[in-house]
Order: C-alpha cells, then structure tokens, then sequence
C-alpha cells in the first residue's frame, strides 16, 4: 500500500553522514505517513534539529498492517526514511502524541525497532525513548513504555534534552551508573520534563489513583511547561519536505499565533498553548510567499486555534492576497471562531479551491454556550453563514458536542433546528439548496480542563442522545454524523488512566489493536478482551465523578 511513503528521498529531506554529528534524533510520528507529513510540528522541529550541525534530524512513521507483516516476515527492523537506520541505532527517539489512539501504534514502532518496549527492560545502550504533544500531558497511561515526556513548547525544550541525555548517559558510563540514575538526573536538570520511573504510585481505600510522588532526592514535585516567548525566533523551513504520495493536508502551513484568547471549559488545547503569542504579518507573508516558490505549493493554510482571533487579521490577509494571488495561491483558514468578526472574515476569503465553511459551535443553544465558556451567539454564526452563502460558499461543516453537564433534549433538538436555520439561509441566497453537516463528537472530559474532575456520560445517555438526533434530523435536509461510541469510550479510558492502564494498552497490542484511528482497523473487541483480562475496573476512571479533594493521576503535570 502506497511503497512511496517507505523509501524516503524525498525534496526538502536532509541526509547527514552518521559520523559527521555527535547525535541522532528520529521523530517517531505514531500514524502512516499520509497523516505524519500534513503535521505542521513535525516540519518545523524536523528543521529546527538538522539546523545544529551536531545533530541530524530523521522521521519515521507507523507502517500499515501490510508493511508490518512484510518486516516481521523477513526479520527487517523498522528504519529512518532519511538513512534507512534501524530505530535501536539512534540516540533518541522522540514521538508526537497526538491523540490518544495512537498509543498502540507506539508499542507497534518500538516493536518492530528492536527496542524493549518497557523502560526497566532498557539499558544505557538503548535509545532514549521520549514523547511530547498534546496527548503527553497525562503520562501515566504510557509510563510503562516512555521514559520522559517533554511537557510544553518543543522548540527550546527538545534539542536541550537530546544534548543532556548524551552528557548524562556519558558522565553516567564513566562513573559505573545505571539507566535509572540518568533518566533521574535528567528529571532533577529540567523543570519541564516528567520521568515516570522517578515516581511512584500509591491508591486509596477506594483502589483511586493518587498523585504520582517523587521516588528520589531532587525530582521535583510538579512539572511545568517548557514556554517560548516569541514563536518568530522559530520559523518553520521555506523548502520543506515534498511527500512523494498525496498527504491529507497538502499545502504550505504557518502557525501565525500560538494560544488562543477563548476559556471554552472542554479544550485542553486553551490550556496548554498558553500565553497568546503572535507572529508579525510581514513574516507570514514572507514564510509563506518563499515555501511556495519553493515547494510549488498552490495553498497556504494559516495556522492557530483561533484564525480570525489573530490581532492583525485584515491586515494580514490584505498582505498576503497581493503577494499570492500572482502566483495563483490561495490562503485557507481552518480554524475560525465564531464571534461577532466573523460575517466581515468571510469577506476575505475566496472560494477559488474550497467552497466550503467549518465552524465549531459547540453547542446549539446560546445558553449552554455560556455554561462551557464559550460567549458566542446564534446571531453571530448566522449571520457568518449569511456572508459566506453571499461569497460564494456552498457547504458548511459545524463541530458540536453531545454528553456536555446539564444537557437536556432542548440542547440536542438545537443542533437540527441550527443547521436547518443554516440550510434554510443557503437555499434562499443561492437559490440551491447547500450541504450543511452536522458533526456531533461525544464529549470525553479531559485532564488539565475545567472539567477534568467530572466523569464522561453514560453509553446509555449517548446511544440514547443519537437516536434522538437521528428521529428529527430525517426531514431536514441537515446531514448529521456522529462519532463512534467505541472509540470516545476508548478515548477516555486513554486520556483518564492512571498507570495500571498501561497494561491494558500493552495486551490490547498484542491481541492485534493497529492504527485504532482507523475505522478499517479498530477493533474493538481486541480492548474488550484486554480490560477483562486486566481485572481492572475501568468504569470509575471513565465515568465517575472525582471529588475535589481528590487527587488526579496527572495530577503532577502543572500548567
């Protein structure tokens, strides 16, 4: 399936002879290549560490079932796209978390890497094995399989732990030291760095996890995240890597602010991306204008949580249309907030090669919306809908959320009643009806989030909230979809563990769990099995209530 993406060679790529740096860092991206090479992260660090001429810079990603077969067949280790090197030959390897069923996907890398999947089964010889992204602030579901999570912004924080493991692990070979008392010392070195195997774990009376504690003299209590303070020290590479195969997200992407002004009460993203910074619009347009040139690049996506939030947003766009349009490239906005600024965003926007609209309400209603802090009005989002229908769009995609505290049928009976209000709009200004789809996501709380403490709704509430939106939507020309229930129970189980967790991870892997993102590859009876097997009642970390004098098993993570 698609060999292209197993060969590597691509333009943009950057190849160092092994013995021309003092390190190797592989960027382990636990997905297939399609989905790894669209991620802006990894363009950008992927530069950042092959700028040093003491470091070479190398990707890998998870191999379809496929390819895994045809490794183990004939005994062929997972290798670097860049070298073709074994995964147990570099120095470090480092892999982006981001979203939590990826984390089979993982074991499958380290597997096939010939690198002991547990961390106490590892000695000075081997990689050290760290993670980082959004899905790293809870480290306790994989402690068992990392051996540091790096918290925080990666630009400074990851080239300063790659340098210091070598330091460490050479002044730990000289004095006769272990593993463990390397990883520690890097756990005492970093303010920003969460060591697993320097903590342990107790549970109370009622078989809860506690706060992890500190197993050594000097590992801190707390870990806080790493903070640039300007993300314009950082630009991403003009030439970047040209994929060899069509990616998911083919286009010239540049974060142009970092943090997002919002409190929605659900988003961890809010949390962990603060405070606000900004990249200056002349560099943008300069990023953007040169990595076309380079790349050949017809579309420029413009990168935060929060687009039309950006402060210089008209101004920016104004630049951009002068110097892109000539080339005959389009900018997209993915990620627009819907505030009383959006009817004028649409403005700026074209439709030359996407007529269609994404948006994320969250809810139907105006006063749930205030309930999860997130102050936007019906009349807003209307009238954006109205402006962009005027513009040209002809498709409107909205993110909303089923299971949210105090929801009631009303909120549910909103999301059809919206959209159709929106599907209505379209039809009458363009004289043809629109697609509008409705995309409902079953909301797991998340840890680090106002809501952390709060337990997922019942399976029985969401197949009940389903069947409820499949009965009014059948008449309203809205398209509704809906995320599977599996894989949102899934999602919680990952995101809300403690460390026994890992267990389950692990067996789940071994019965066969691959790629659990994939609808044409999760099973869900493979993690069934693994939960039963375990004897471990997942039930209360996915849905009970934790009170708040409670402790958390992330409890050590700070932001």
């Amino acid at each position: 399936m698609l060999p292209g993406q197993y060969i590597g060679g691509e333009p943009g790529a950057v190849i160092k002879e092994k013995d021309s740096v003092k390190g190797r860092f592989c960027y382990a991206f636990p997905d297939v290549y399609t989905i790894g090479m669209s991620n802006y992260g990894l363009q950008l660090l992927y530069h950042l560490m092959n700028s040093r001429s003491d470091w070479a810079c190398e990707r890998v990603f998870t191999p379809y079932p496929d390819m895994e077969a045809g490794l183990r067949q004939y005994n062929v280790p997972l290798y670097s796209l860049e070298t073709h090197s074994p995964l147990n030959e570099f120095d470090v390897i480092g892999f982006s978390l981001q979203y939590e069923l990826c984390f089979t996907n993982v074991l499958t890398m380290l597997d096939l890497g010939r690198i002991p999947l547990h961390c106490r089964d590892r000695s000075l010889s081997d990689p050290l094995i760290i993670a980082g992204g959004p899905s790293a602030v809870n480290p306790e579901p994989m402690a068992d399989f990392i051996d540091l999570f790096v918290i925080g912004d990666g630009e400074e924080s990851l080239p300063a732990v790659c340098n210091a493991w070598l330091e460490e692990k050479h002044q730990g070979r000289q004095s006769g030291g272990n593993r463990y008392e390397v990883l520690t010392a890097l756990a005492r070195r970093f303010p920003f760095v969460a060591v697993p195997q320097c903590y342990t774990v107790d549970y109370d009376s009622s078989g809860r996890a506690l706060t992890p504690k500190p197993a050594a003299d000097g590992v801190p209590e707390t870990v806080r995240p790493a903070i640039i303070d300007d993300i314009g020290k950082y630009e991403p590479p003009t030439q970047r890597i040209v994929p060899l195969v069509e990616c998911v997200q083919d286009r010239v992407a540049v974060e142009i602010m970092r943090g997002c002004p919002g409190r929605c009460k659900f988003c961890v993203s809010t949390v962990q991306k603060r405070p606000i910074r900004c990249r200056k619009p002349e560099d943008i347009v300069r990023i953007a204008y040169d990595s076309c040139l380079a790349t050949g690049s017809n579309e420029v996506s413009l990168l935060s949580l929060s687009t039309s939030d950006y402060p210089h947003f008209d101004e920016l766009m104004t630049l951009l249309k002068e110097k892109l349009l000539p080339l005959n490239v389009t900018v997209s906005v993915p990620s627009l907030r819907v505030n009383h600024q959006l009817s004028s965003v649409m403005k700026q926007l074209t439709t030359e090669r996407t007529s269609g609209l994404t948006l994320a309400p969250e809810a139907a209603l105006d006063e749930m919306r205030q309930r999860i802090g997130k102050p936007v009005t019906n009349e807003n989002l209307i009238a954006g809908c109205e402006s962009a229908f005027a513009n040209g769009f002809n498709r409107v995609k909205m993110y909303f959320l089923c299971g949210l505290p105090e929801e009631t049928n009303a909120d549910l009976d909103g999301i059809i009643e919206l959209s159709y209000e929106i599907w209505q709009l379209g039809k009458k200004i363009r004289g043809k009806a629109p697609t509008v789809i409705a995309n409902v996501s079953n909301f797991v709380p998340k840890p680090h989030t106002p809501w952390e403490r709060i337990g997922m709704a019942s399976q029985y509430y969401f197949l009940t909230a389903h069947d409820h939106l499949k009965t009014r939507v059948r008449r309203s020309g809205v398209a509704l979809k809906y995320h599977s229930l599996e894989t949102s129970w899934l999602e919680a189980l990952l995101c809300r563990g403690d460390r026994r967790v890992g267990k389950i991870i692990e067996r789940a892997w071994q019965l066969g769990a691959r790629l659990d993102t994939w609808t044409d590859y999760f099973r869900g009876d493979y993690w069934e099995q693994a939960v039963l097997e375990s004897a471990i009642d997942v039930n209360p970390i996915i849905h009970a209530a934790v009170p708040a004098e409670a402790e958390l098993p992330w409890g050590y993570v700070r932001f």
